[in-house]
């Protein structure tokens, strides 16, 4: 498994395991567990997850698939905007830690900017680490203006900023993604596949039969082009699973990057961030 460097110096998978939309269906709880647990066996060790989803059940999800291997999984949630405060995101990192089952969070995220100023919400998650509950912080969701905002108020142990990111989905190419960079803050990247809408696209579906591949794994394999990216797809099924997992052997080449930049063009000019 290839991984990326946090600002701390701990390494991460590049390819890890999302849970957005999990635990909605009882019927598939079952297989959405055993594909969590597949990923863990193939080294896709990073699962994101978030108090929102499914009103926590998605937390109690992932707490039952790692049982019994939590030290060697890396669990990202993500704390409410409006649970940000001071003490609120201390009482909803004490709610996750709880549905998870377990006594740390390895990284901690605000889902988006609220109202709750950040500079409370900075020194909740600084609380939170001195008391060893977390043990990396970050955000989601945030533009330039909102990291540069968190970097002069102190922020500089962010670990990460999650955001949407997919070949339909690049404005960040143009000025976060080159500040994170600069600034030595992976980006996690949700939605790869954009919900599965890119997956009939006729492009994608052609680069699939150049390299006996899916378009699932060209759109995936485009977005792990990167050398500062993180990514988290969903995968509620054994088989999905492996299906992402391959994707790590496929290398797109640069007549395939020039293909997918006429279909899918990088910006020229600054975008306001996108959010699903």
């Amino acid at each position: 498994m290839r991984t990326i460097t946090l600002r701390s110096g701990e390494p991460v998978p590049v390819l890890g395991q999302g849970t957005w939309c999990m635990a909605e269906q009882s019927r598939q709880r079952a297989a959405e567990i055993a594909a969590l647990r597949q990923g863990i066996d193939l080294g896709m060790t990073l699962i994101d997850t978030a108090e929102m989803y499914g009103d926590g059940a998605a937390e109690e999800l992932v707490g039952e698939a790692v049982a019994g291997r939590r030290d060697n999984i890396f669990i990202v949630s993500k704390v409410l905007p409006e649970n940000a405060s001071r003490r609120g995101a201390v009482a909803a990192c004490e709610r996750s830690l709880r549905r998870l089952g377990t006594d740390r969070i390895d990284l901690y995220l605000l889902h988006w900017r609220g109202r709750v100023p950040l500079a409370e919400t900075l020194e909740a998650f600084l609380a939170l680490q001195r008391d060893g509950k977390i043990r990396h912080w970050g955000v989601s969701n945030f533009d330039v203006a909102d990291m540069e905002e968190l970097e002069s108020l102190g922020g500089e142990g962010m670990a990460t900023n999650q955001v949407l990111y997919n070949l339909s989905r690049r404005g960040i190419e143009f000025d976060l993604l080159p500040w994170c960079d600069q600034h030595r803050t992976p980006i996690m990247a949700y939605s790869p596949i954009e919900q599965g809408r890119l997956l009939g696209h006729p492009v994608l579906a052609s680069l699939a039969a150049r390299h006996d591949a899916t378009p699932a794994q060209i759109a995936l394999a485009w977005t792990l082009r990167g050398n500062n990216v993180i990514v988290i797809p969903k995968a509620g099924t054994p088989a999905h699973v492996q299906e992402n997992y391959a994707t790590l052997d496929l290398v797109l080449t640069p007549e395939d990057l020039k293909d997918l930049d006429r279909t899918f063009e990088p910006p020229a000019s600054a975008r306001p961030l996108e959010m699903i």
